[in-house]
């Protein structure tokens, strides 16, 4: 049976909504890259084909733009729009230790989730107050590479939301630059955390994930600790057996597009059953204390295990330190697989 949202409620709400809509299918691949291909192709047919000439010109020229740090258009990252999805949560930042703007840093952000709200929010707008929290810090979030192969969208998520693509070079140019004030942030789990992703569950896949503590390591850049309480708790996991249609279609998704997302039931607009959205809860950032890298041009495996080890005691740490004031079970541990 389909279940209706109300039919009068505060138009904050209803703005709050409408701006949480245009972030998800934003972020939706299949979506977002069927209507900007098709505007692309589309233009060609008609007197504004020249735009299209034009953009693949510009596409060329910008091919390496993902891997060298994207472009910063802050006008972009201080839309209300932002605040607004920021309320539909609603999503807090919460610092713990000072990060010095001397230094570059890279924060591993835990758990995915669906859709990586925490670290979408707070890295890639100012809606929570990033900036000021943490002055003169330059944020960036790696994400997926497929990203950045759809004309005009790619253009977005860099000069947006200030994402960057998920490869070496991107993280060696953020981390090399001059001057300190670089944060890169990185969504560890990926793919494979976001098929763990359930409501109560803090399972991080972790365990054998190093390749963050051996960047960090070859440019001397702080580890920060970082943990989203309430990521899991938006989305609600549906059974998905093999054999079953829903099993095959998410399969095909994931070799198409390396995203996991027909698993899990979201709400939706004007009902609460079929349209992609996630539910409401409250979702808090905590920003954990770096942890001291020496840098080491050719870390050794001991050294990169070494760190990496201490990377999951403070994860941890930071963990336990914060689960009780956030609802988390006292008897709830993280795990690492």
């Amino acid at each position: 049976m389909v279940e209706f949202a109300p039919l009068f409620v505060p138009w904050e709400r209803r703005l709050q909504t409408l701006a949480t809509v245009q972030w998800v299918f934003s972020l939706l691949l299949p979506s977002s890259a069927q209507i900007c291909t098709a505007i692309f192709v589309g233009l060609l047919f008609t007197r504004f084909w020249f735009i299209s000439i034009l953009y693949t010109f510009w596409w060329y020229l910008e091919r390496d733009r993902p891997r060298r740090g994207g472009r910063r258009l802050d006008s972009i990252r201080h839309w209300h729009i932002w605040k607004y999805m920021r309320d539909y949560f609603p999503v807090l930042l919460v610092k713990t230790a000072e990060l010095d703007p001397s230094r570059n840093y890279l924060a591993g952000f835990h758990p995915h989730g669906i859709l990586a709200t925490g670290a979408l929010t707070n890295l890639c707008t100012e809606s929570t107050g990033f900036s000021s929290l943490f002055p003169g810090i330059r944020p960036n979030l790696m994400t997926l590479n497929l990203f950045f192969r759809v004309p005009f969208f790619r253009d977005y998520i860099m000069s947006g939301v200030r994402l960057v693509s998920a490869d070496k070079e991107s993280g060696d140019h953020i981390l090399s630059r001059e001057g300190g004030g670089n944060l890169l942030g990185i969504v560890i789990g990926g793919v494979r955390e976001a098929e763990n992703t359930r409501p109560g569950s803090y399972k991080l896949v972790l365990r054998n994930r190093k390749g963050f503590v051996r960047l960090a390591l070859r440019h001397g850049a702080a580890l920060v600790p970082v943990f989203s309480f309430g990521e899991n708790d938006a989305f609600d996991k549906v059974e998905n057996l093999p054999g079953i249609w829903l099993r095959w279609c998410h399969n095909v998704l994931k070799e198409i597009t390396k995203i996991t997302l027909l698993r899990f039931i979201f709400r939706g607009i004007p009902q609460h059953n079929f349209v992609l959205l996630p539910s409401r809860g409250p979702i808090t950032t905590v920003v954990g204390t770096p942890i001291e890298v020496q840098k080491t041009p050719n870390p050794s495996q001991e050294e990169v295990d070494g760190l990496h080890q201490r990377y999951l005691k403070e994860l941890s740490r930071l963990f336990e330190a914060h689960k009780l004031k956030y609802n988390v079970p006292s008897d709830q541990h993280l795990e690492f697989c």
